[in-house]
């Protein structure tokens, strides 16, 4: 068993991993090698680590347009995760999916969903074949505050409700649906509506990933013993636009304000900090941390940049109608 200070250097080393992850990924953008756009959640990674910490290895998620922390949260590989994002045959889905779209089966990964809220009835369908099955498994559906808006949402959740499956409903509040305020979208409070269906909702602070730990712990385990379904508000941030060429989104939000979120409720120095102070860990760690993870990241994107592009006759493979 790790000690206290060893998990939570591997916490701190996994939302370090996705946070250069994708500051790579804006690179290869902005480079012309990776094709289509992404969607980051550099800002979010508290909440992403501190979900799928909680989780075992057989337990579902679903994710999102903005899914790369998600799945690498739950096990993905650098390498395989930028040869998707290349469109490479050598990608999570041979190239095919791309950002949005990726999957990963072996790591209860059930897939990234460009649809606003698309996957809420993946999450639930997942949830009541583990009870059909007699699993204890549980299904997390992670979303943004824009699929508050979404029908399919609410009935999801009804039916999780009515036959008490075990899904935990993940809202990631980042404050933007794309480039509008929450608050001019969304009437009401966000855990009002769950509450509607009878399913418990509580509110967490997504850029501590300590406390989001401890409360994905709880309700898990609540779920996984048939207390039935669970919603949870992560209040987050994302630091970049909505997508990466959304360079410069002045228009809805200051620069004074990213700048102040970054510099004052960024997890992962929040985490480092407490760290040093709680004598688990000196600075010289976290700078061998990035170094690692830098390196990992580098052999991955080469091996990305080398794999092949997969054949034309591949158009029409995994295709179902």
């Amino acid at each position: 068993m790790p000690t206290v200070g060893e998990f939570w250097l591997s916490i701190y080393r996994r939302m370090a991993t996705i946070r250069q992850f994708e500051e790579r990924v804006d690179e290869l953008y902005k480079a012309a090698i990776m094709p289509g756009l992404a969607h980051l959640s550099i800002g979010q990674e508290g909440t992403e680590v501190g979900i799928c910490a909680a989780l075992r290895d057989d337990d579902y998620i679903t994710s999102t347009h903005r899914g790369h922390g998600h799945c690498l949260a739950k096990g993905a590989r650098l390498d395989l995760m930028y040869a998707e994002l290349l469109g490479k045959e050598a990608g999570y889905c041979r190239g095919k999916g791309g950002s949005m779209h990726i999957a990963d089966q072996e790591s209860g990964n059930l897939g990234a969903n460009a649809i606003v809220g698309g996957s809420a009835g993946i999450a639930t369908g997942a949830a009541m074949s583990a009870k059909m099955r007699g699993t204890d498994q549980v299904a997390v559906c992670f979303f943004g505050e824009g699929a508050l808006g979404q029908g399919l949402l609410y009935e999801a959740m009804n039916m999780a409700s009515i036959w008490e499956l075990p899904v935990l409903y993940v809202c990631e509040n980042n404050q933007y649906s794309e480039y509008t305020a929450y608050q001019e979208t969304t009437s009401g409070q966000v855990t009002g509506r769950p509450a509607a269906f009878g399913i418990p909702a509580e509110q967490v602070d997504g850029q501590d990933v300590q406390a989001v730990f401890e409360v994905a712990s709880r309700l898990v385990d609540q779920v996984r013993r048939g207390g039935g379904p669970h919603f949870l508000e992560a209040k987050t941030y994302r630091y970049r636009g909505h997508h990466v060429g959304d360079v410069d989104g002045r228009y809805y939000r200051s620069r004074e304000e990213e700048e102040d979120s970054a510099r004052e409720r960024d997890t992962r120095r929040t985490l480092a900090e407490l760290l040093i102070i709680e004598e688990l860990a000196e600075e010289a760690t976290f700078q061998r941390i990035h170094e690692e993870v830098g390196g990992q990241i580098e052999a991955a994107v080469q091996f990305a940049i080398d794999a092949p592009f997969p054949e034309p006759s591949e158009v029409d493979k995994h295709v179902y109608a």
